[in-house]
């Protein structure tokens, strides 16, 4: 135990890839993975190591308003472009019925490329200007730079990335103000020409004089609300103009008909028709998936889908959500977590614009029945090419243990393993983090050591971020893809990659958003397992371009970068 002990400190020592990286594979290589399964695949990177200091603060009151208790956010981002990825978390701040004694701000960290974090917020110039929600990650205007949006109560704004570290509020400009409680937002090209158009969804109608009182038991004591007496209200979609503005078509374009308390949106092609379309969870009114029909519309199909309703015709609590094919069976899948005793939702897509929830006979309901879920991501932890689920949780309610018996206000993490075959509940034995009780909301992906194996951030309200470092994708072998696109969207939104590796064939959709209020590394690794060759991989680029290239003779245990229409990887 003193060899693996010693061993992890000087991982957290080196931090970074190189050495550490190549420490990392030499302990866990196919067959030697014992040592570090000893003390679980996630391991947290306290504040002291990673030099994140930052605490999110959510003003929460007697009056008990509902923003209070939903928040942050966080994202994982390559800001200055140096091939390491930043992090940036999302605060609270000055609103009508939140006046914090000490101004309060959002953090941007930069990356030391060695395990550590610089606070570089005032020099970057982004540190929120109202009530903090969420971020998404995105190069609007495709310059090569990605660019900041976060979501706000009451009004969004948009930094804009100037290349030297800092960035330039554009929103008013831009025309993306989003005026009301915005909350999580996806970059995506709805319109497929070749521009990143922002979805932005809000909740319900509300500001300080709308504030409603919900009492419980006896002394009718108070509790935040659900948000049922609230009023729901619109999503936006902004058009991207090409000119560093954008046009709000929400009503043309189909999405303003259907009114939300809309908290999680991940952009996906769930028809496989070359059009994105749009999943989103609403809180006690049904969820939406917005259909892309082309020309500039969207159809609203949720009911019809198998997706706005439980098997009894009931509206959940829907909260975090995203999209990806598990079973691997060419159509993309949703997943939606909900508040405890509602059971979370595994949508297996029927590939007919259908869905059937067997969240049941794969075991998620039994797992999940007395959780409440916000940030959730598939993703491939292990790289054995088949894609897990992480999720982070946590009730919304402060005041819930005075009122149930079988649910916390704080809820531990939840880790699923995919065999290729079933689905399987590690998370008792992936770490210490996951017996630890959180009031968890966020959560983003990213590899922040660049060792291949993607590491995890998770926002709590009122609390410390927490940074995972994964020891448990180095058992495998693996690449890891930035895709660039040229005709297509600059970030390549809606890319399909299939590769070859053995006995092993896989597809992977490159998606947007997902989670709940938090954005994501932009680049995709591909899970090899024990396999030490790539036979070969073709990336599908998203429409205008709708062109596929073929690669072969790929490195393995390296990130590569692939420029749309150049035919080679560098």
């Amino acid at each position: 135990m003193s060899q693996i002990l010693s061993r992890r400190r000087i991982f957290q020592i080196l931090g970074g890839t190189g050495m550490s990286a190549a420490l990392g594979r030499m302990n866990l290589a196919p067959g030697g993975a014992a040592g570090m399964d000893s003390f679980g695949a996630f391991e947290e990177v306290p504040p002291a190591a990673s030099g994140i200091s930052w605490v999110h603060l959510s003003g929460q009151s007697p009056e008990m308003y509902l923003p209070e208790t939903v928040g942050p956010g966080c994202g994982f981002l390559d800001y200055d472009n140096d091939g390491w990825m930043d992090i940036y978390l999302v605060n609270s701040g000055a609103c009508d019925f939140y006046k914090p004694a000490t101004p309060l701000r959002n953090a941007l960290y930069r990356n030391n490329r060695d395990g550590t974090f610089t606070d570089v917020t005032q020099r970057a110039g982004v540190p929120g200007n109202a009530y903090g929600m969420g971020v998404a990650v995105g190069d609007y205007d495709g310059d090569g730079w990605p660019d900041l949006y976060v979501t706000q109560y009451p009004r969004s704004i948009l930094y804009h990335n100037n290349g030297d570290g800092t960035f330039t509020d554009v929103t008013a400009k831009a025309g993306v103000g989003a005026p009301g409680w915005g909350t999580s937002s996806v970059w995506f090209d709805y319109d497929n020409d070749g521009r990143l158009d922002l979805f932005v969804c809000r909740f319900v109608d509300f500001d300080k004089s709308k504030n409603m009182f919900c009492g419980y038991g006896p002394t009718n004591a108070r509790w935040y609300c659900k948000p049922t007496p609230y009023k729901a209200m619109p999503c936006w979609l902004f058009h991207n103009n090409g000119d560093g503005t954008f046009t709000d078509v929400s009503k043309e374009s189909g999405i303003a008909g259907s009114p939300a308390k809309g908290w999680g949106v991940v952009a996906a092609d769930i028809n496989n028709d070359g059009w994105m379309d749009l999943f989103v969870s609403n809180d006690t009114v049904a969820n939406f998936l917005f259909a892309n029909r082309g020309k500039g519309r969207f159809e609203e199909i949720g009911a019809l889908a198998g997706v706005g309703y439980n098997a009894f015709g009931l509206a959940r609590s829907g909260m975090g959500v995203d999209a990806g094919d598990y079973d691997q069976d060419g159509c993309l899948d949703l997943f939606v977590a909900n508040v405890d005793h509602e059971s979370f939702a595994l949508f297996h897509n029927n590939k007919d614009e259908s869905f059937t929830d067997v969240a049941i006979r794969t075991g998620i309901d039994a797992w999940t029945s007395r959780l409440s879920g916000w940030g959730l991501k598939f993703f491939d932890y292990d790289n054995d090419g088949n894609l897990d689920l992480l999720l982070c949780n946590g009730h919304p309610d402060t005041m819930v243990e005075k009122r149930m018996e079988d649910v916390t206000y704080r809820e531990p993490m939840l880790l699923i393993r995919n065999s290729g075959s079933a689905l399987k509940n590690v998370s008792a034995e992936s770490g210490a983090i996951f017996s630890k009780k959180l009031a968890g909301r966020g959560l983003a992906l990213g590899d922040f050591d660049n060792d291949g194996s993607v590491d995890v951030l998770v926002a709590q309200n009122d609390g410390a971020p927490l940074l995972l470092r994964n020891y448990a994708g180095r058992r495998n072998h693996w690449l890891g893809v930035r895709l660039i696109g040229h005709k297509a969207n600059i970030d390549a939104i809606g890319a399909r990659i299939v590769y070859q590796s053995g006995d092993l064939l896989r597809r992977h959709w490159k998606v947007g958003g997902g989670s709940y209020l938090s954005a994501h590394d932009p680049r995709i690794v591909l899970g090899l397992g024990p396999r030490t060759k790539i036979d070969w991989m073709e990336v599908k680029w998203p429409n205008p371009s709708g062109k596929t290239e073929r690669f072969r003779d790929l490195p393995i245990d390296r990130y590569i970068t692939i420029v749309e229409g150049q035919g080679s990887w560098k």
